[in-house]
């Protein structure tokens, strides 16, 4: 019985997706975490906390990643990113003011249940991404107070206003932090870094980093920060052996064009056609609306007296359907709100509206079944005022993306030259089906709504469907037969 509705449901999947072959960098979804302000597993390192004070500790920790790890994958992501770890400077609930490079801040938990996250993860076959400091330390930290280690530091910083500024350029401290990040590699086997790069970083240490950081672990990935970075030092970073940048100009785009409905989409389509000319792997480049450094992407469609749930819906389908790596916010599956730092860095709320949970399932299990999605070439196929059509191809796969970003229905028609002759567009998320007419196709789709279809042949009558419902109910009749036989002969 259990075989024959195995069957039965393997004939209603769609047989079209082509196979993944190994699985890369380009193919992940990327969960952001600020740990601190996530989730709250352990209560006896609750020291400090301060849950109405935004600039203090929230009791977020690694146990509570932990706990987390399942709703995390259940929305399709493949991987976690976390805010960085290491033993901070009292305050430093965000990670950033290092005080010791070799420990675990007291806050999240000591350094083997660290390990036990990453264990935890890489059992649910998820990634894990760690940002390392490697610019600044601690306001107070002993080094400051060190005669013998005022070389290490940058001297022309004004110390009142900034982070002190390591001295990337001084050997002992390019030995040290590089060692560090290998060690923790070796300690613990995360994935990959995330490194800040500013305008300060030396190209020398950050050329020297990536070659001795990518030996200790195949396929490690590293990330540059770059908020504060122009363009020729990120196209550097990446021509010398770092995998992705955060596209920052590109988030400024994706927020402007989303954040309220009929813009246009040009702007997005020009980025992600600078960035394949620009970058050696566009694919690995880091995509996201927000994150722990800007406004919260609600806070923007708030603004504007717009619904965010749409807005949402619509933005995370461009962001994973399209080139790089999506990196998605925690909060962003409830909308929540928050302007500049640290506003945007509220605690987490597990129990609210699941609208975008839901969707977010929906999407990035998509985007794990069709290759194209995250390794095809990207063709605009129409756009115009907030209406867009595109269509990625990878192998023998072509999934074509429509997004109306406006406030009407819209109706595009697609030609057979564009597409190919004679197949139809099934719609992997509201179940739209559009057949190729006279060599035409002709979609529509309604105001704040999109849909991700897969090209393939045109179906006719499904036999083997049939078939199957019928095997099932005959069998279903038969065992209910076998089981009214045997009760009777019981009562006799």
């Amino acid at each position: 019985m259990l075989m024959i509705i195995s069957l039965f449901f393997l004939y209603v999947l769609p047989a079209d997706a082509v196979e993944k072959d190994n699985r890369k960098w380009q193919d992940e979804s990327v969960y952001l975490i600020m740990i601190d302000r996530f989730n709250n597993g352990d209560q006896s390192n609750d020291e400090d906390v301060e849950i109405n004070n935004p600039n203090s500790y929230h009791g977020g920790d690694f146990q509570g990643v932990i706990d987390q790890l399942d709703y995390i994958k259940d929305m399709g992501f493949t991987a976690v990113s976390l805010t960085p770890v290491f033993d901070n400077t009292a305050g430093g609930y965000h990670g950033y003011w290092v005080n010791d490079f070799h420990k675990t801040d007291e806050h999240f938990g000591s350094i083997d249940l660290f390990k036990k996250l990453v264990k935890e993860a890489h059992k649910r076959d998820m990634k894990v991404i760690l940002e390392f400091e490697v610019n600044h330390v601690g306001p107070n930290h002993a080094w400051l107070k060190d005669g013998e280690k005022k070389d290490w530091f940058k001297s022309d910083q004004d110390q009142q206003k900034e982070l002190p500024l390591l001295n990337q350029d001084n050997e002992e401290v390019k030995n040290y932090i590089i060692d560090a990040a290998k060690w923790w590699i070796e300690e613990t086997n995360v994935d990959g870094y995330q490194l800040q790069l500013t305008e300060d970083s030396s190209a020398d240490f950050l050329n020297r980093f990536i070659k001795e950081v990518k030996a200790v672990k195949e396929d490690f990935y590293l990330l540059g920060e770059a908020k504060d970075a122009d363009e020729e030092q990120l196209v550097s970073f990446m021509e010398n052996g770092g995998d992705g940048i955060t596209d920052y100009r590109l988030a400024s785009e994706l927020r402007e064009v989303f954040s309220q409905p009929n813009q246009s989409f040009s702007p997005l389509f020009a980025r992600y056609a600078q960035n394949e000319t620009m970058y050696p792997e566009a694919d690995l480049i880091g995509t996201f609306m927000d994150n722990q450094f800007t406004e919260r992407f609600t806070s923007n469609t708030v603004e504007k007296n717009e619904h965010p749930g749409p807005r949402w819906k619509q933005a995370l389908t461009f962001l994973y359907t399209t080139p790089g790596i999506p990196f998605v916010y925690y909060g962003s599956e409830i909308a929540l709100n928050g302007g500049d730092e640290p506003d945007n860095r509220k605690q987490m709320n597990f129990r609210t509206d699941l609208e975008i949970v839901d969707y977010i399932k929906q999407i990035g299990s998509l985007r794990s079944d069709l290759p194209s999605l995250t390794r095809g070439t990207l063709d605009v196929l129409y756009e115009k005022d907030g209406m867009t059509v595109y269509k990625r191809d990878y192998n023998e796969e072509t999934t074509v993306i429509a997004v109306n970003n406006t406030t009407k229905t819209q109706t595009v028609t697609l030609t057979a030259e564009e597409l190919a002759a004679d197949k139809e567009l099934r719609g992997m998320l509201n179940n739209d089906l559009v057949k190729s007419d006279d060599n035409q196709y002709r979609i529509t789709i309604d105001r704040d709504e999109s849909e991700i279809y897969l090209l393939r042949d045109k179906s006719g009558i499904n036999y083997s469907y049939f078939v199957a419902l019928g095997a099932v109910l005959v069998a279903f009749f038969i065992f209910l037969g076998l089981v009214i036989k045997r009760s009777r002969k019981q009562s006799i």
